[in-house]
């Protein structure tokens, strides 16, 4: 039976089949939500799950790489997947009548990609390229080494994108292996949201996906936040700077007033950071702060780039501004960020692509879809104790990951910036 309009089936390969039905549109999206992220990498892997997702576009039995392609958009659809650090996905938008090939073309490419020798060696070169665009990124960069330095020695401190050594040495071995353990059904949703009939689309993934096997799912180790100081001295106009406190994972009871919290302090222009960075003192154009959530850990994180003789000034009046989080927080700022949380929420689900990504990604977090209402409920839920005794928690901890880019020559100590949140 649904439960608040979605339909599950469990599939006996263990692949959870989620769907919702808007018998209003004309499209259909879809897609696939596998527990393969970079934070499933061993060491000399990193970056091998984006290199996977790369390479099943590449080639199976039935399909070469542009008869992949050409077959979505033939029907007026577009694929897309992505690789996160506890996820992959690929997806699918498009007509109502044509899911059922689009459905096919991504059975193909998840069960049967060939992982060619000759497609790896040009594909290798687009992820090569892709790592250099991200270095020579300063905002990138930045937030590579605060990850790093707040997780060191750990998957979920390494960049997903990987290394341009161990890009260099993948073969199709390799990925061979990473998918053998980590896209099996027990570890996948497949998902769709639309125009679509639910028991036909059971049917169609048990076909088409009927060759995966159940596979388990592995334990990740706890992750552990250590934090310490990660710079890189380059030629810039500006210097970059990430500050960032360990947080809550997305299942925490925490999780909406972590996000509430961040919304305060930098979550748009009537944030606190905002409002005395750029607007009282001028100082960048660009500052914000935001929460990066994991299965059992998180970072609170303030980035903002400014010119590199202001660097001390940007962090005195920053982490000022932080402090007063612990005691200046006020009810209309509170209800300001829910309104954008919930607004934000809302509105990401008026597509059928953004309804079927946060079926599987709900699903995979919780074991549950919850009602928009249940999430709604507990957003309202958050008070301003909450807020004062997070704020005290993260900030008065002591522990920080500091990291920047760009020209450090006034660029204050790690031990001078911890002080201030002593």
């Amino acid at each position: 039976m649904p439960v608040n309009n979605v339909n599950k089936t469990d599939l006996a390969n263990g692949i959870t089949v989620l769907s919702q039905d808007y018998a209003h549109l004309e499209t259909v999206a879809l897609g696939v939500w596998t527990k393969a992220g970079a934070r499933d990498e061993r060491k000399e892997e990193n970056g091998i799950a984006h290199m996977l997702e790369h390479m099943a576009f590449k080639g199976t039995s039935k399909r070469n790489a542009r008869q992949i392609v050409e077959e979505i958009e033939a029907a007026g659809g577009d694929l897309n997947a992505a690789t996160s650090m506890e996820s992959t996905t690929y997806t699918a938008r498009i007509l109502k009548d044509e899911w059922v090939n689009a459905l096919d073309v991504l059975g193909d490419i998840i069960c049967d990609p060939l992982f060619e020798k000759n497609e790896l060696e040009r594909e290798r070169d687009v992820v090569l390229q892709e790592i250099a665009a991200a270095n020579d990124t300063p905002d990138e960069v930045v937030y590579d080494l605060g990850h790093e330095v707040a997780f060191p020695d750990q998957a979920v401190g390494r960049t997903i994108l990987g290394t341009q050594e161990r890009v260099s040495a993948f073969t199709p071995q390799n990925l061979h292996r990473f998918r053998n353990d980590h896209y099996g059904g027990s570890q996948m949703v497949i998902a769709a949201a639309g125009r679509i009939d639910h028991d036909k689309f059971a049917d169609q993934v048990a076909e088409k996906f009927s060759t995966v096997k159940p596979g388990t799912v592995t334990e990740r180790p706890p992750a552990q936040f250590t934090g310490g100081m990660s710079v890189s001295e380059k030629p810039l106009d500006q210097t970059h700077i990430l500050m960032s406190f360990p947080a809550v994972g997305y299942r925490h009871e925490d999780i909406y007033a972590m996000q509430i919290l961040s919304i305060v302090l930098g979550g748009g222009m009537s944030s606190k950071l905002f409002q005395q960075v750029r607007e009282e003192h001028g100082l960048c154009y660009a500052v914000y702060a935001h929460v990066s959530a994991f299965q059992d850990s998180g970072l609170f994180s303030i980035y903002a780039g400014t010119a590199p003789d202001k660097v001390g000034d940007l962090i005195t009046v920053t982490t000022d501004t932080i402090l007063t989080m612990t005691d200046g927080v006020s009810q209309a700022e509170i209800d300001r960020a829910k309104n954008q949380i919930k607004a934000g929420l809302v509105m990401s689900l008026e597509s059928a692509a953004g309804r079927a990504d946060q079926l599987a990604r709900q699903y995979m977090a919780f074991g549950q879809v919850p009602e928009i209402s249940q999430i709604i409920e507990k957003i309202e839920a958050v008070t301003m104790a909450d807020l004062t005794r997070l704020s005290v928690q993260v900030f008065n901890g002591g522990q920080l990951s500091f990291a920047a880019v760009g020209s450090l020559a006034k660029l204050p100590s790690y031990g001078a910036v911890t002080a201030r949140f002593r």
